[in-house]
């Protein structure tokens, strides 16, 4: 794991994020989420108990002290009074609720049926916040065009490809990041490192492989720390996730969308939605491109569509007749 934020847990949960990480081949991003979620009860726990002064700040807490005996005595009461805590005072929604519930429940199942330190599970039974249905927010045609549109500057063909590559392949911002020279085959076949590692194929369109090509003839050669990495910073290093973060809402703001909700990830949801609405492209196919385990997850791009039928049926001047 790269992150150094990590080095401050204490063994038994540093143990179980090695194995998150290594193992089962979590994203270094996903594990410092489990890390966060971790740390954030803890402190709750050995506040709650007394453990340090009342008038300490929780997100001050240290929590070195946490060892096998403290996890042992946790009980479910304590992880409800804790879910309770980040409804009530953190103002935790509920899908935030509900992957802190999942890092709980994988913590504790690791300790009780992989390595068997702990004989009694204080997660069993434990349900997750039930999350309401949100659709995702996504940019139309007109406004995906103009976003293109408003790419000018020093690295106009880099900004251009990544936002191409978003808007045509749907990808995930850490899979753009990840993309390697090597990863393109000579029949511009693309090869992405989605979650849990899984490699999926993606056959470059015309706008893709033109806006590559353009890129490519700029791109720095000298000088670069990554000589393997496909999307260059200003440093001659890697892009990072955060810089693309930036980049994006750049151009969001020059095209007034800025401070709106939108980001990298709503362009994932922009390409899926033009594919299913505009490009005819069945579910399935959909899945396959955006990498999606659980079809369920795909499904939600057959909601907007049903959205967008029942809103078209009610603007009928004839629906209140």
């Amino acid at each position: 794991m790269k992150y150094e934020l990590l080095k401050e847990a204490p063994p038994i949960i540093r143990e179980f994020l090695d194995y998150t990480n290594n193992i089962k081949g979590r994203s270094d991003l996903t594990v410092e989420e489990y890390y966060r979620d971790l740390r954030t009860f803890f402190r709750f726990i050995i506040k709650d108990r007394g453990l340090v002064k009342g008038d300490v700040e929780i997100d001050s807490i240290d929590i070195s002290s946490v060892d096998k005996d403290m996890v042992e005595s946790v009980t479910f009461s304590e992880i409800i009074l804790f879910l309770n805590y980040c409804k009530e005072d953190r103002n935790n929604n509920a899908s935030t609720r509900a992957r802190k519930t999942s890092s709980l429940k994988d913590f504790f199942n690791y300790l009780t049926v992989k390595t068997h330190k702990l004989e009694h599970n204080p997660t069993e039974g434990l349900e997750a916040p039930k999350k309401g249905k949100k659709l995702p927010k996504y940019l139309t045609l007109e406004e995906s065009l103009r976003l293109l549109k408003a790419v000018d500057g020093e690295f106009k063909e880099r900004d251009y490809c990544i936002l191409v590559f978003f808007l045509n392949c749907g990808m995930r911002l850490s899979e753009l990041v990840g993309i390697n020279l090597s990863d393109i085959n000579s029949e511009y076949v693309l090869t992405v490192r989605g979650k849990g590692n899984k490699e999926r194929n993606l056959y470059l369109n015309a706008a893709c492989v033109t806006a590559l090509k353009n890129y490519m003839k700029v791109r720095p050669i000298e000088g670069i720390s990554d000589k393997n990495a496909l999307f260059i910073s200003r440093k001659k290093c890697r892009m990072t996730s955060k810089a693309v973060y930036h980049m994006v809402n750049h151009y969001f703001e020059k095209i007034g969308l800025g401070n709106k909700g939108y980001s990298p990830h709503k362009l994932r949801h922009t390409a899926a939605t033009l594919m299913y609405q505009k490009g005819g492209v069945d579910i399935r196919t959909l899945q396959a491109i955006l990498g999606h385990s659980n079809l369920g997850t795909t499904q939600i791009y057959t909601h907007i569509a049903d959205e967008q039928i029942e809103k078209g049926l009610n603007a009928n001047p004839l629906a209140n007749i």
